[in-house]
């Protein structure tokens, strides 16, 4: 029925297969909470760039109003998905899995399944092969470690590529020496024992900082957990969901759930704020199957973010001071989607030494979502220069956050600018306090 009591007409325009829930699509009042709170809106002005103007244009379709336009498809594809309208939303309308169920029609219209080379290549040959990400990862690393780079960015020729690459050069971070491929085997609890967990290593935050994935075994193990970083997973779906793929987000969310459950483990770990939301949504994915998502149901419920995980614990408080000026952003996903805001700033309070400064809004977007970046650049690179304002008043030598995304972006940003300022995971800088700690 409609907000005014009429039949509403059989939905058009979108086929039965992950189309948008209308019990959830008409929860929408109306409100405009969500207009202050939207990343795209803000940067625009514009109602069709706000959750609500898009929740207008999928009702459109539904009630056979208006077709799927490239026009209409457009405004959905300009959404972030940082999902901070959901968490003022007095409704309580889904907005990220409206938005996902909507792109997934999109992809299914003639001559946009594909929408380029680039695509394809990216979720559907890259994505779920970890091996070959890997590889790529390694021919990354030697061109910044040649100097290829360095001249590349300094003659302008970069500016021969195409847009897409052009774009994804310029996220590149400084890339570790190796990246990191899960073993099997279990790095043993330090002291006494409290549980054994396996750790996501996800796709490229492997290759890109895998570091923070070893700090994050070593913190848990020092932590009085057995960690086991399992054979057989790989990318969580998270980036396929957001861009519509979700038939082949299901597949790889399936891997995982099998992976996952086959190891007997107290808890799902993940140092990913992207990846833990995807996980904790995967039954979702499933609702539709009931044999596959009661196993998403049983990995969701044992996903848990690595500060959510700490704070519980509680963690062990190191006990070598870290003298640092830091601030900490607030990754979309954890906040939002996950709803955790205090265990990242307990784990850092824990640490010694540290002089934490808030910034003016942490938990404004930072214009990473997924590959936002690489689809949307220009209001990406809008919503990402408040942030960057936002950091440099704090004026801390650090940003602590908890998202490889949020991490490359940000990098970015500081690059960008010339600023004297480090990005790091959250658990970088707990691991850091250890280290400094005398040898037991």
């Amino acid at each position: 029925m409609t907000s005014e009591g009429t039949p509403r007409p059989a939905a058009q325009g979108f086929s039965p297969l992950d189309a948008p829930k209308e019990d959830e699509l008409y929860k929408c009042v109306h409100c405009g909470l969500c207009l202050n709170e939207c990343p795209t809106y803000l940067a625009t002005g514009q109602e069709t760039e706000s959750p609500r103007g898009r929740l207008w244009l999928m009702k459109g379709v539904v009630e056979g109003e208006i077709g799927l336009t490239p026009s209409v498809t457009a405004h959905w594809e300009r959404c972030v998905q940082c999902r901070a309208c959901e968490a003022v939303c007095p409704s309580g309308v889904p907005f990220g899995r409206l938005m996902e169920r909507t792109l997934a029609q999109v992809r299914r219209l003639p001559g946009r399944r594909r929408f380029s080379l680039g695509h394809w290549l990216g979720y559907r040959v890259v994505l779920p092969r970890p091996w070959l990400l890997r590889l790529l990862g390694r021919l990354a690393w030697a061109y910044q470690r040649s100097g290829l780079q360095w001249a590349a960015r300094r003659s302008g020729a970069l500016r021969l590529l195409p847009a897409g690459l052009r774009a994804a050069e310029g996220l590149l971070p400084a890339l570790p020496t190796s990246s990191f491929t899960p073993t099997g085997r279990v790095v043993p609890a330090q002291g006494q024992r409290r549980g054994r967990v396996a750790l996501l290593a996800g796709c490229v935050m492997a290759v890109a900082q895998s570091p923070t994935i070893r700090a994050a075994i070593r913190v848990l193990a020092r932590n009085g957990c057995d960690v086991l970083v399992p054979r057989g997973q790989g990318c969580c779906g998270a980036l396929h969901s957001h861009a519509g793929e979700r038939a082949q987000a299901r597949e790889l969310a399936w891997r995982n759930i099998q992976t996952f459950l086959e190891v007997g483990v107290d808890a799902v770990v993940t140092a990913s704020a992207g990846c833990g939301a995807a996980m904790k949504e995967y039954p979702e994915l499933f609702a539709d199957d009931p044999r596959r998502r009661e196993a998403a149901e049983r990995v969701a419920a044992m996903t848990v973010d690595i500060t959510e995980f700490l704070a519980k614990l509680p963690l062990r408080a190191p006990e070598a001071a870290l003298p640092l000026r830091i601030t900490y952003q607030d990754s979309c996903h954890l906040a939002h989607a996950q709803r955790i805001t205090r265990a990242p700033r307990q784990v850092l309070a824990a640490i010694p030494g540290l002089q934490f400064v808030e910034m003016h809004d942490p938990a404004r977007c930072c214009g990473a979502g997924g590959a936002y970046n690489l689809l949307q650049p220009e209001l990406s690179e809008r919503i990402l220069s408040a942030k960057m304002d936002d950091v440099a008043e704090t004026q801390a030598a650090v940003v602590a956050t908890a998202n490889p995304g949020c991490m490359m972006q940000i990098e970015k940003g500081l690059r960008t600018r010339k600023m004297r300022v480090r990005v790091c995971h959250v658990v970088d800088l707990l691991d850091a306090a250890y280290q400094r700690e005398a040898p037991r």
